[in-house]
């Protein structure tokens, strides 16, 4: 994207910034409440129930633990609504960016693999049996899912010859990048799902582990956690746009409304899909991962440095 199609707006727009992805994860809660009520019948609509769980979440007292690592245990808690807002720095909203990195795909990289250390260190600092294996299963998962999604980044990369995702976005104009990549993007959204601990990647949360990782949060640390879940959705959403959908390309509508059109309709897809995929066993998706989706997107990666390189 060329320097007159991105402007780097000055860094008080942070806090709007993390308003906006405020309002995405609570729109993305109301509908997981929404059909949540819907599949297990209670009556009503759930559109309320985010925010009573906030208030009673912010009425309850923090539980403690014997021995429990508290500092590491709130870092833990509290990482993931950090590593969605540092996600959003370098997603364009139209023509204005927070941060216009030249290595905005490695940022986004170097983000999600904190939350190997953000959701270990929630099962770790608890002291608490459930939680620890709550946070071995998702380390688990991550061996799995970590390779493929570093290498679905490559292909949109290699596409635009730029890691910036300003230009990313900008080569997309002929033909958006999830028609000839879908293979990239869906292990993309597969590693979305993953870092927020969603879907198929909940067994870290397993009722059969009295709530794995999950297990000793209560008060504001469970509110941060489970808020920073859907914040990170959102945040992938959003991320998703530049580096597969387009960015802010449409008709009529101006740019910074397509790409939060975009990223709802993809946030909304994230949140569906939380009841419809089954849960992954871990060693079941560690053979997957590596038997299947690794060399997947690497025939993807392989496809198109071919065409970049004929177009070159």
């Amino acid at each position: 994207m060329s320097e007159a199609a991105v402007t780097v707006v000055h860094a008080g727009w942070a806090v709007p910034a993390a308003g906006l992805l405020g309002l995405l994860a609570v729109a993305g809660a109301v509908l997981d409440g929404f059909l949540t009520a819907r599949t297990t019948g209670t009556g009503s609509s759930g559109l309320s129930q985010p925010f009573g769980e906030v208030a009673r979440l912010m009425r309850q007292r923090r539980r403690t633990t014997v021995a429990a690592d508290s500092l590491l245990w709130r870092i833990g808690g509290s990482g993931l609504l950090l590593m969605a807002l540092m996600i959003i720095t370098v997603v364009p909203l139209g023509r204005w960016t927070l941060f216009d990195l030249d290595v905005g795909v490695i940022w986004f990289n170097a983000m999600d693999v904190l939350a190997w250390a953000f959701v270990w260190l929630t099962g770790w600092g608890a002291n608490s049996a459930h939680s620890l294996v709550g946070g071995y299963r998702f380390l688990a998962h991550g061996l799995a899912y970590e390779l493929p999604l570093m290498f679905a980044l490559v292909a949109p990369a290699v596409g635009a010859s730029s890691l910036n995702v300003g230009e990313i976005a900008a080569a997309q104009q002929g033909l958006w990048f999830v028609v000839w990549m879908p293979v990239a993007f869906l292990v993309f959204c597969m590693g979305v799902l993953a870092i927020a601990v969603w879907g198929p990647f909940s067994p870290a949360l397993g009722a059969d582990v009295a709530g794995g990782v999950t297990a000793e949060l209560s008060g504001v640390d469970r509110l941060l956690f489970q808020g920073g879940r859907y914040a990170l959705l959102a945040a992938g959403a959003a991320f998703a746009v530049p580096m597969f959908l387009g960015g802010g390309a449409g008709p009529l509508l101006p740019a910074w409304a397509w790409v939060l059109i975009k990223t709802l309709a993809l946030l909304a897809v994230f949140v569906w899909l939380r009841r419809r995929l089954p849960a992954a066993r871990p060693d079941v998706f560690m053979e997957a991962g590596w038997l299947v989706l690794l060399p997947a997107v690497l025939l993807q990666d392989l496809i198109v440095a071919v065409v970049a390189a004929g177009r070159s």
